[in-house]
């Protein structure tokens, strides 16, 4: 009787993990699946809706675009793995009052909108910027910063480090001790326990903050727009030139 009982709940248990899997479908369908449709469909249609090959063969014309769109995003993510995981890996090493503290300074920049995020970097970098004020402050000449490479580089690591940091910290922070105090006994130390032991038992948080920051700044066109004053042109800019 008790083994009834008890694989009645777990059935009753399996179908409401089931129910709770219905939402994540159709957000998945909503946003995931509706989009790449779209996409497809924008792809092979003309304007006017009837079919074509014209898109895919007039990708050729945009190669140097989608070139300078993977170099900018590459060198983005780039850096903000270069800052991410040393912020990260100390940050899970610290007490768990700070972390929550930490953690949350980083995810507060998130809570302020992308694009007031962005023109905040045209005040500091501008010009007549804050950047720029503190060195006439000082008797010094003014730096052009604004409408550069540097500045859409910036803007980027900016407004996409926190996608680095987090996965990276969500994954060390779980990371078990015993591994790092075993490879000391070992002898390993330093980078070589950075490089054999703690590097692959993160790799899944570096892959998911790499996914996380790449994919937005290469398709990204705010940032090039206000930052880069439409010097820059990334694929991006020539999606949204289309609609």
């Amino acid at each position: 009787m008790p083994r009834i009982i008890g694989r009645k709940k777990m059935k009753k248990n399996s179908t409401l993990i089931k129910m709770l899997d219905k939402p994540y479908l159709v957000w998945s369908a909503l946003f995931i699946i509706v989009p790449l449709i779209m996409v497809v469909y924008y792809a092979l249609t003309d304007k006017t809706g009837a079919f074509t090959l014209n898109n895919i063969v007039e990708i050729k014309n945009y190669f140097s675009t989608i070139l300078l769109s993977v170099i900018y995003g590459l060198v983005a993510t780039v850096i903000c793995f270069i800052i991410g995981f040393p912020f990260a890996y100390i940050l899970s090493r610290t007490a768990v009052r700070v972390q929550r503290t930490m953690v949350l300074l980083v995810m507060l920049p998130m809570w302020m909108n992308f694009l007031i995020r962005t023109y905040s970097l045209m005040t500091i970098l501008g010009d007549s910027g804050v950047i720029n004020s503190f060195l006439n402050s000082l008797g010094l000449d003014s730096v052009h910063l604004i409408n550069t490479p540097f500045a859409v580089i910036l803007g980027m690591v900016y407004n996409f480090l926190p996608y680095m940091i987090l996965p990276i910290y969500s994954v060390l922070s779980k990371l078990d001790n015993s591994y790092i105090e075993a490879a000391h006994d070992l002898g390993s130390h330093g980078f070589h326990t950075l490089r054999r032991v703690i590097l692959p038992l993160s790799l899944p948080g570096i892959l998911s903050g790499i996914t996380m920051v790449f994919v937005p700044c290469v398709s990204t066109f705010y940032i090039t727009q206000k930052l880069g004053g439409g010097q820059i042109v990334l694929i991006g800019d020539v999606i949204e030139s289309q609609f």
